[in-house]
């Protein structure tokens, strides 16, 4: 199935404010979700209005006519179309002469309400259950979950014959058997959810707000519940209907001569090689339905996912999407020493809107050097960077322009297998938050075993010692035993430098890390930059450095890009472009940058840049940077300008370079 991004490409249009699809229009695009919903309720709408149709009465039995085949069997047997409105009906008759038709769909009739009662019953009960054991917890929880568990205990067919047998055969008992034994399924998926949503930080600031325990669960936990209750609800309600017909089929259910597709089943089974269709018809409309319900919850849980509330309809891609033509340019050489990026464009399509995250982006990165990468929050520093690698999920996202040269492969363009193949191995990443980038459930130990032993031929001792000795090199101490540690056992410095030896444990030809001091106090940073830098040198890689602080541009890279709104707006030298600014905006960051011993500005406060960046959905014409800029004026809004040299190894984006 196509994703939802290239589904709704031929609407976008470029510049038009941001109109998330609704949930009906992200339901009708799963298509198995949308023919399941015609298909249940045109069976139900015809159900419900069985009363009211013209057919025989459905308990009404004629002898004289036992078992008459279904219309479609007389016609392919004698080739000529029979009566189909006669007194054998449509369907034929059973072997009571009762009009199969009108049983049929009064026995949908009859397993749909059990179904979806029981369905109400049990999702009710259970929820409660679960919301209170999970919220409450303690001697709460313990006394719940125990009883639920001694319900779990038995099973459940056999639990469910039991109650139907103490409290007799009969509809009514059945949907509350049915319902009681898909208690726990309900109580153990909203307790799961609720342990989770009950130590989150808004709930303590719920708290703090003044309300009490109660009103928190009905405001602030039931709502975030209630998306897996739904689901919960959807992806069972088949499965009732599969148990009343169980039930039902065993005559512990609907009760003679009352229409059940349960029942008829059961009556038809001693005819099934001299009259099939008395028990193949009411089994095919069992299937029917619980086909249509279980694809119609499908379609619901991915609506009421809040992921796919973005736009995206479909699971994130392994790589991101690529819809661009191989581009000519005299900057791609047959072999690139480091890294080689050329005319990058990735763009985010969410509904009918364009997001132009990275936009004509051109950087060389010579083996051994480090590029610092700086900008505000939201300039595309992040999304180039795993551009880069591909990473980029996909829908929403996708790269339309441009090359990323890695020695001699084309990164953007390689196929999948030999892509994965480069990351990790010649292309490395430390992301921003190691608390998120490293396994919950593994040692640190056995996650760098894995990142070795996919892509080296190794054993698992020999990987086992390479990961001690990179811990030891990341300076962990006793790295023996600390290899054996799970990451909620470390500090934030020693996740970090987890994930950088994670990074460089397989000696990459290029490591882009994401402002990966951002969460450590500036003790532990300075220690982290410095093993960083050092390891770079000893391995030779290519290092994209993104950060906010030119202070560390200063002391660790050559060179420094400066990114605005998607774009370079200025790269060269960390000397040339730190004491001498070409671009307004890197004029602008320099000055927000406060210096120990020097006056903050003439009124005595830190320097700002005023207003904000343009939306990247409505880019403005021309510089981008023209409505902040004191120094623009009517020529700057004109047309685009180009990255262009105004020194050696010095490009500013700039029709008035300061």
């Amino acid at each position: 199935m196509q994703s939802y991004a290239v589904w709704r490409k031929g609407l976008r249009k470029p510049n038009q404010p941001a109109v998330r699809p609704s949930g009906w229009q992200l339901f009708i695009h799963n298509r198995l979700a949308y023919v399941g919903m015609w298909v249940f309720v045109g069976c139900t709408i015809v159900a419900c209005l069985s009363p009211i149709l013209p057919m025989p009465d459905p308990n009404e039995t004629v002898l004289a006519q036992r078992l008459v085949k279904p219309w479609f069997t007389q016609w392919l047997a004698s080739g000529v179309e029979q009566d189909h409105g006669g007194d054998s009906g449509w369907l034929g008759t059973d072997h009571l002469g009762r009009d199969m038709l009108s049983r049929l769909l009064w026995g949908t009739q009859v397993s749909l309400l059990v179904g979806i009662s029981a369905t109400l019953v049990a999702a009710l009960v259970g929820s409660l259950l679960g919301l209170v054991a999970g919220f409450w917890g303690g001697r709460t929880d313990n006394l719940l979950m125990r009883g639920i568990d001694m319900l779990m205990a038995f099973p459940y067919i056999l639990l469910a014959l039991a109650i139907v047998a103490v409290l007799g055969a009969g509809l009514m008992n059945a949907l509350l058997a049915i319902a009681i034994v898909n208690i726990h399924f309900f109580a153990r998926n909203v307790r799961g959810v609720t342990l989770g949503i009950a130590r989150q930080p808004f709930v303590d600031a719920a708290q703090l707000v003044g309300k009490n325990r109660l009103q928190i669960l009905l405001t602030d936990v039931l709502p975030n519940v209630l998306p897996t209750i739904v689901i919960t609800m959807t992806t069972t309600l088949g499965w009732m209907i599969l148990e009343t017909a169980g039930l039902s089929f065993l005559g512990l259910g609907a009760q003679p001569p009352q229409a059940d597709l349960g029942a008829m089943l059961g009556e038809g089974r001693k005819l099934l090689f001299t009259a099939p269709h008395v028990s193949v018809i009411p089994g095919l409309m069992i299937f029917i339905l619980v086909m249509s319900i279980n694809l119609v919850g499908d379609g619901i849980r991915d609506v009421l996912d809040p992921r796919l509330k973005s736009g995206v309809m479909g699971r994130p891609a392994a790589a991101t999407d690529v819809q661009c033509e191989k581009i000519k340019s005299e900057m791609i050489t047959a072999e690139v020493d480091g890294l080689q990026v050329n005319q990058l464009q990735t763009e985010f399509r969410i509904g009918a809107t364009t997001y132009q995250a990275v936009n004509d982006v051109s950087l060389t990165l010579a083996a051994g050097e480090c590029m610092g990468l700086v900008g505000e929050s939201g300039c595309g520093k992040s999304v180039l960077a795993l551009s880069i690698t591909r990473l980029v999920p996909s829908p929403p996202g996708c790269i339309v322009h441009g090359e990323v040269r890695q020695a001699r492969d084309d990164l953007l363009r390689i196929p999948l297998s030999q892509l994965q193949n480069i990351r990790g191995n010649k292309v490395a990443y430390v992301f921003q938050d190691p608390a998120t980038a490293l396994h919950p459930l593994f040692t640190i130990g056995d996650q760098l075993v894995e990142a070795v032993r996919s892509h080296h031929p190794v054993s698992y001792q020999q990987a086992w010692q390479q990961a001690v000795n990179w811990l030891e090199r990341v300076q962990i101490p006793n790295p023996q035993q600390r290899a054996h540690s799970y990451p909620y056992q470390l500090s934030g410095g020693m996740r970090q430098r987890v994930v950088i030896a994670t990074a460089l444990i397989n000696q990459p030809q290029v490591l882009i890390a994401d402002e990966p001091t951002t969460a450590l106090d500036v003790t532990v940073q300075a220690q982290i930059l410095r093993l960083l830098k050092k390891l770079q040198q000893d391995t030779g890689a290519a290092l994209l450095f993104i950060t906010h602080d030119f202070g560390v541009v200063a002391s660790l890279c050559e060179r420094v890009a400066v990114m605005y709104t998607g774009q370079i707006v200025e790269m060269g030298y960390t000397s040339d472009v730190l004491n001498h600014p070409a671009h307004p905006y890197t004029h602008q960051l320099i000055r927000c940058v406060p210096k120990l011993g020097h006056p903050l500005t003439e009124e005595g406060k830190l320097a700002t840049i005023e207003g904000l960046p343009p939306a990247t959905n409505a880019l403005p014409t021309g510089c981008f940077f023209k409505p902040r800029c004191p120094w623009a004026d009517a020529s700057c809004g004109k047309s685009s300008i180009a990255l262009t040299p105004i020194a050696s190894q010095h490009w500013v984006r700039c029709g008035k370079p300061l």
